[in-house]
């Protein structure tokens, strides 16, 4: 496709320029006709439409959510007759003025000049992944893009409810979290050094537990602007390494072994592999291809890696189970699963139930994770909070003798 500047006259006799995006100029000339505009002088540019430019800058506002909704909205659309690029019309009149409203706008301009969704939608950027884009590709081959549009909303819902359902539970240990910390922080930043004056005016040599309380007390008042400078450095710097590819991975395989954590994250991760398998197969993708889209989805790069070897191995002629076995960390059952799949033939209805079990399974190991975890917190913290009212009581205490 190539780029084009136009001038152009409008039905009211004003004049117009812009630029657009064709094959040839005869192919621009038909898309000002189509918009009502007599073209003055058509010139070959590498200038991008405002349209795409604008969208490039806003395009971090769109959410997953939005892009969730909208998917739903075209499959009904699509589903109710209509054709794509009124459907699209739509969809943009509804979010007019908004980030997502130039996002469909710019899908919708494509379209018309005659691109595919799949491809309309692949020159949006980082907005929508490639298992998304691959999908769409499948569906318009396959003539059953509502179909798609429909099972890729339900895959996004899927995994929306699963975060949900994580951040939902995190909500009420987060608060408790916080709250501790915050009264911590004022006992022995502000409470604390109260009662420094009166101690020195004792003479005597306070309890250990005391002048330890108040040397974090009076640490916190001196430095804590520099603590909050170095928790600052100190983030960024993680932050930047992990950025490494093998401090990440080392940083994943880490995340695995946590007691309760790591089985968390391992039935997240199988139960979005399965799902995404099963999707991608369901509309016909290769597996091989499809096994390929899967690994970018994954969060966890040991797990991602590892299904580059299963790849590896499918291409040497090996069933999926068998590598998934040797290369993956995958709990047994899911591995016994998709080999029961392989052997009957029935791999993608298998695998859908593997992701419906790893679901209720995630659930359920976040519930008795938070059931652990909450008294643990309340203990931990409330044992700090103790030891610092009773480091006080005691000093005072010794006080109150040493006068008697």
């Amino acid at each position: 496709m190539l780029t084009f500047e136009y001038k152009a006259a409008t039905a009211d006799g004003s004049i117009v320029n812009g630029v657009l995006i064709g094959s040839s100029r005869g192919e621009v000339v038909e898309q000002l006709h189509t918009l009502g505009h007599i073209p003055i002088r058509i010139d070959e540019t590498t200038r991008q439409p405002k349209t795409e430019k604008k969208f490039r800058i806003r395009r971090q506002h769109i959410t997953q959510e939005q892009i969730a909704d909208v998917t739903r909205g075209l499959s009904t659309l699509l589903r109710a007759g209509l054709p794509l690029d009124r459907a699209l019309s739509i969809l943009t009149t509804l979010e007019d003025g908004s980030s997502l409203g130039e996002l469909l706008g710019n899908i919708r301009t494509r379209v018309k000049q005659g691109s595919t969704l799949a491809d309309a939608v692949e020159e949006q950027g980082n907005v929508f992944s490639r298992f998304y884009v691959n999908l769409l590709r499948a569906g318009e081959s396959g003539g059953a893009l509502e179909v798609v549009l429909e099972r890729l909303a339900e895959y996004m819902e899927s995994n929306k409810e699963v975060r949900d359902a994580l951040t939902s539970a995190l909500i009420y240990p987060a608060i408790l979290v916080f709250v501790a910390l915050m009264s911590i922080l004022i006992l022995l930043g502000y409470v604390v050094p109260q009662f420094t004056e009166m101690f020195e005016g004792v003479g005597q040599v306070l309890p250990l537990s005391t002048r330890i309380t108040i040397g974090i007390g009076e640490a916190l008042q001196s430095y804590g602007w520099l603590m909050l400078i170095l928790a600052g450095g100190v983030g960024w710097y993680l932050r930047r390494h992990l950025q490494l590819p093998e401090n990440l991975y080392r940083w994943h395989a880490w995340l695995l072994k946590l007691p309760l954590a790591g089985e968390l994250i391992l039935k997240i991760e199988v139960a979005r592999f399965a799902r995404t398998l099963s999707t991608l197969l369901q509309n016909g993708v290769a597996l091989l291809k499809a096994l390929s889209i899967v690994k970018d989805t994954m969060g966890n790069r040991v797990l991602a890696e590892g299904l580059e070897r299963v790849a590896v191995g499918l291409r040497e002629g090996q069933s999926l189970a068998e590598p998934l076995a040797k290369f993956t960390k995958f709990p047994a059952f899911a591995i016994h699963m998709v080999r029961v799949g392989e052997e009957s033939g029935n791999l993608q209805q298998i695998l859908t139930q593997v992701a419906s079990a790893y679901d209720r399974d995630t659930r359920t190991t976040i519930k008795r994770t938070l059931a652990i975890l909450e008294p643990v917190l309340i203990l931990v913290l409330g044992v700090i909070i103790a030891a610092v009212i009773i480091s006080i009581l005691v000093a005072i205490l010794s006080i109150n003798e040493l006068v008697i």
